[in-house]
């Protein structure tokens, strides 16, 4: 047999490349689903299943534990934890949005005595621990009178956030200023400027943005538990301790709601993955 015929037989190692690297992604991908796979199937799984070692796979689905989760008389009040969760985020998102991107077009495009040094103190508090304010600030809303209510929880959102404020001005400073020196030539003021005209061009950096206000806002524990005392009040995240008492821990109805929880959030990326992607790609380049 020829050595041509041998080499023409061989797969080329242009092939062979992306099939390595397909397989190499695929099994990453395995790894990081099985815990969420783990979570629908606990969530599916009959009480007398849920301990058993080794798991079982195969078994017949039950909806007993969703359907705990929505019962009357159950402590989870999944409809008004959702309720105040939604709220919390809407208000979250939309002072991260305009808040950041109003204080990084400050930064980004208007001149003023000590503009880059206060935008060099603010990139210095992101280096702070937020665990080292935990006290300050909440002897500070206590003597506000803020404690169980949802002000702690919103209020500092409507202050923009500094890593919001920092992506958002690099993406402004690849807007083209003769773009805005010809609105200003227009008569426009700065304040219709950044409305009308860097907040459209903005869109995929802002929906980043808002994406991760969303989920800081959706996930975070720490501050509800610090700040609600009212169970009425209570997010999700911080209804899911109720599942785990000091003798046991409800596994079934735990798994039910953190899948319920986790969804949103899955269909939330798969819808907006595009703007995600496109939104990172756009910002923190140009300094």
């Amino acid at each position: 047999m020829s050595p041509s015929y041998l080499n023409r037989r061989r797969p080329p190692a242009r092939l062979i490349a992306p099939l390595l690297t397909h397989a190499v992604a695929i099994a990453l991908s395995a790894v990081f689903l099985f815990p969420f796979l783990w979570l629908l199937t606990s969530a599916l799984k009959p009480n007398a299943l849920l301990k058993q070692w080794p798991p079982v796979w195969v078994f017949a689905p039950t909806l007993e534990h969703f359907h705990s989760l929505f019962d009357p008389d159950s402590a989870f009040r999944f409809w008004q934890f959702l309720a105040n969760t939604l709220f919390i985020c809407a208000v979250t998102v939309s002072g991260n949005i305009l808040a950041s991107a109003m204080v990084a077009y400050g930064f980004a495009r208007l001149k003023w005595p000590g503009r880059d040094i206060l935008f060099y103190v603010m990139l210095g508090t992101m280096m702070v621990p937020a665990q080292t304010m935990m006290i300050p600030v909440f002897v500070l809303f206590r003597k506000l009178g803020w404690i169980d209510t949802f002000l702690p929880l919103t209020v500092p959102a409507l202050f923009g956030n500094a890593f919001f404020i920092f992506m958002l001005r690099q993406f402004f400073r690849t807007i083209p200023r003769d773009l805005l020196d010809a609105a200003r030539v227009d008569g426009h003021g700065e304040i219709a400027i950044w409305w009308h005209i860097v907040m459209p061009l903005s869109v995929p950096a802002l929906a980043v943005v808002g994406l991760f206000a969303f989920l800081n806002a959706w996930n975070d524990f720490i501050n509800p538990l610090i700040y609600l005392l009212d169970e009425t009040r209570y997010t999700l995240s911080l209804g899911l301790a109720m599942f785990q008492g000091q003798y046991e821990t409800q596994y079934g109805s735990l798994m039910a709601a953190s899948a319920l929880m986790t969804c949103p959030i899955v269909v939330l990326f798969f819808f907006t993955q595009r703007q995600f992607i496109e939104g990172i790609k756009l910002t923190g380049i140009k300094g």
